[in-house]
This record gives C-alpha cells, structure tokens and sequence, in this order.
C-alpha cells in the first residue's frame, strides 16, 4: 500500500511539473499586443510583438540605425484600417499593411508596406511600399521595460520603447 502512495505522489508531481512547464514555454518573451482606436469612423488596429528592454542598450544597439526595422517583434507589425485614410501625409485605402521603420537618432522613416504577412523584416521588399514619411523622435525622461503602441481615437499613433518615442497621425 505504501509502495502504490509513493508510486502515485511521484506520477502527480511529474505530471504539474511536466504541465507547469508546458505553460511557461507557451509565454512569449514578446507577446502580441493590440492598438485599436476609432479616427473619425475609421477603425484602426495595429497588432505588434511586444520586447522587453532587459537592460538592453535598445536604439542604436538591439535596434540599429539607419536599418529597417519590423517595429516589435516576431511577426511583422500590422496596420489594418477600415476606411481609406492618410497617414502620415500618405493615403492608404482601406485594408491591411504591414507597419515597419528606420529609426535614426534624430528622424525616423515610418513605411506602410502593402505586404502583411511577414515574419520580422527578413523578407522586407521596398518595391511593396505603399509609402514613407518622416517622424521625430521625442527624448522620454524615464525607460520604458516593454515596446508599447498606442492609438488614439484623435488618430495619434505613438511608437514608445526605452526612452524615445515616436508620433505620426491618422486623418
């Protein structure tokens, strides 16, 4: 009877600890994330990977200049509008874009590229843009852990990781 408990207690603990981690592998280190905001009737929904900064020199280091960027990680960023809009001072009809930039110390170039199912930048094609305009990058006072992007319904879309952040708009 004994023998059957410590048989039993040992197959229970293997298995929450074969569960246990099982769950923990299934956690991105950049998990997805949505922006979704509403510009003027427009529905706008960004979706990105998420890194983390992890005392990680970020722009100018894991981020290169002057290089195109997938802006987040994992999967290219998207941008899915559902009506024709101008972003940046570039019209974009309605559907689904992939979001990359080429991040400077003191300009960015943000790309909507008309490819939307890519993975990173590797297969980056710039003959597939549908256009690119500048942006500046602000200087934050404090690092922030995780890359974030937010949507406004005023249609401001800010980029922030570290201690920069980057601005463009919808209209």
């Amino acid at each position: 009877m004994k023998k059957i408990l410590t048989i039993s207690s040992t197959f229970l603990l293997m298995v929450g600890l074969l569960t246990s981690t099982a769950a923990n592998a299934q956690q991105k280190a950049s998990p997805a994330k949505v922006s979704k905001a509403s510009v003027s009737g427009n529905d706008v929904s960004i979706n990105y990977s998420s890194p983390s900064k992890k005392g990680r020199e970020i722009y100018g280091g894991l981020v290169p200049y002057g290089q195109v960027w997938r802006t987040g990680a994992n999967e290219a960023t998207t941008i899915e509008l559902s009506k024709d809009a101008n972003i940046g001072g570039v019209a974009v009809k309605a559907g689904k874009y992939s979001l990359f930039t080429i991040p400077g110390e003191k300009e960015w170039t943000i790309i909507i590229n008309s490819n939307a199912k890519q993975w990173g930048a590797y297969s980056y094609d710039k003959s597939m843009d549908v256009g690119r305009f500048t942006a500046t990058p602000k200087a934050l006072d404090s690092a922030v852990e995780s890359f974030t992007i937010e949507a406004n319904d005023q249609g401001v879309v800010a980029l922030i990781w570290d201690k920069t952040r980057v601005e463009f708009n919808i209209k």
